[in-house]
């Protein structure tokens, strides 16, 4: 991985790190390697989102400049969830994708992704490609009537162009939302669902959907005003969901982050229900529904020790991938699994998108409720977690904890004296001098102290 990309696009501080100037490198950069040939007479297209936050506005201009000035018209689609830029991506035939948004980060943080045509992650060659056209310092730029045009309300189309003769920029939203409801595939009504939009991407078209779909919906956080993006609330503060479920009477709540790929949820009485369980709810459906392809989740090594023991009494196997959306969508891929995601609420569904989905993650779920009638709690009972550790450990150089042999000799005594009932992972970070110390066992106190003792010894070397 380069100095540009992380696990999930660019991202920074904006204005700092994440410049206007950047932006437009990059988008530039990216119009490039993943529109082909400006001078070869055809009109390309890339489709445009951004999640809410203030720096959005600068970074979209930017981004616009970058695509425009390669000589790519650009079709801005406004505030949308960055699965929906990856639909519309696919949709409308576009040469690419870009989604501005840093995700679940605070509200000064941005970010861009970038989706390949058809609406697909880009893979870590083709990222390469980008950042070193960046660093070579610039890329083709046509003039005249080859450069790249904005496409306005009137769905302005210029010959050549890739754009569907019926294309309306009005209708991205209502387009996204109508194949959300397609692809649920249940009619919800009887649920009420309290939806926690984060202030972010989902604060429209989330609760629109669900709406959609039947369900009596009572949307919280649903009033971005370009500062309060994930501001206390969302899938990392579930504190407000719960209490508004136990208000309303709610039958359960879902919680999104700023860009909406996450969706995690709590049942009636405000318990959490996180990732894994809702994979377990799901793949355990679809194996019933006959949908889930060779009986198979991806999941990624993050996911708790009780998925695999759940997911085995239930016949499923688990192909196990690295951290980050991006390796269980290469694994869902490279298989042809139809179920994957991450313990963080990214879940996957490759047959209706190609990234994760938050709001199309909590249509499943209620989906799943309304075919057996049975209450959250009760589906999501089918997983007992293991009590699970983390410890983020500073170190100086991480690539040489996990080879150092006084380390690894820990890790097998550990394992052998955990057996089948725990796990062990240490984990270098993408993005820092960190080392991730992760333990789980059917004891908590063993955990801890496991992880304590293994932590310590990571810190010394």
């Amino acid at each position: 991985m380069g100095h540009l990309f992380g696990t999930d696009g660019v991202r920074g501080l904006a204005n700092d790190s994440l410049s206007p100037e950047l932006a437009l490198r990059v988008a530039g950069a990216a119009a490039q390697v993943l529109g082909g040939n400006v001078h070869s007479g055809h009109r390309r297209i890339a489709v445009l989102g951004r999640d809410p936050r203030a720096s959005g506005e600068m970074l979209e201009a930017a981004v616009t400049a970058g695509l425009t000035a390669a000589g790519m018209d650009v079709l801005p689609v406004g505030v949308l969830p960055t699965p929906a830029v990856a639909y519309l991506t696919g949709l409308y035939g576009a040469s690419l994708g870009v989604m501005i948004s840093a995700s679940h980060n605070p509200m000064p943080d941005n970010g861009i992704k970038i989706f390949a045509a058809g609406g697909h992650k880009l893979e870590d060659a083709v990222e390469e490609r980008i950042e070193a056209q960046v660093d070579a310092g610039g890329f083709d730029r046509p003039t005249g009537a080859k450069i790249g045009r904005v496409l306005g309300a009137a769905g302005t189309r210029q010959p050549g162009s890739d754009l569907p003769d019926q294309f309306s920029v009005g209708g991205t939203h209502e387009r996204y939302i109508e194949h959300l409801v397609e692809a649920t595939g249940q009619d919800l009504s009887g649920l009420t669902v309290v939806v926690d939009c984060a202030h972010g991407a989902a604060s429209e078209v989330g609760p629109a959907a669900y709406r959609e779909a039947g369900a009596r919906v009572v949307a919280i956080n649903a009033d971005p005003d370009g500062l309060n993006i994930n501001a206390g609330c969302g899938s990392t503060h579930l504190e407000q969901v719960q209490q508004a479920v136990r208000e309303h009477g709610a039958d359960l709540g879902l919680a999104h982050d700023g860009d909406a790929d996450r969706c995690l949820a709590v049942d009636a009485a405000g318990d959490v229900v996180d990732g894994d369980a809702i994979m377990a709810i799901l793949a355990i459906g679809m194996r019933e529904a006959g949908t889930l392809v060779d009986d198979t989740l991806v999941a990624t090594v993050m996911s708790n020790l009780g998925l695999h023991l759940a997911m085995r009494a239930a016949g499923i196997a688990v192909r196990t991938t690295g951290v980050g959306d991006r390796y269980v969508l290469e694994e869902l891929r490279t298989g042809g699994y139809t179920l994957g995601g991450e313990q963080s609420g990214h879940v996957v569904f490759p047959r209706h998108g190609t990234t994760g989905d938050g709001i199309l993650t909590g249509l499943q779920l209620m989906a799943r409720m309304a075919r057996t009638g049975e209450p959250l709690a009760e589906l999501a009972g089918v997983i007992q977690k293991v009590p699970q550790v983390l410890v983020n450990v500073p170190v100086s150089n991480k690539s040489a904890v996990t080879s150092d042999p006084g380390v690894r000799e820990a890790v097998r005594a550990a394992e052998d004296l955990l057996g089948e009932s725990g796990r062990i992972l240490l984990r270098p970070s993408g993005t820092e001098q960190l080392v991730r110390v992760m333990v789980e066992a059917e004891d908590h106190d063993r955990a801890v102290q496991l992880a304590d003792d293994l932590a310590k010894l990571v810190a010394a070397v």
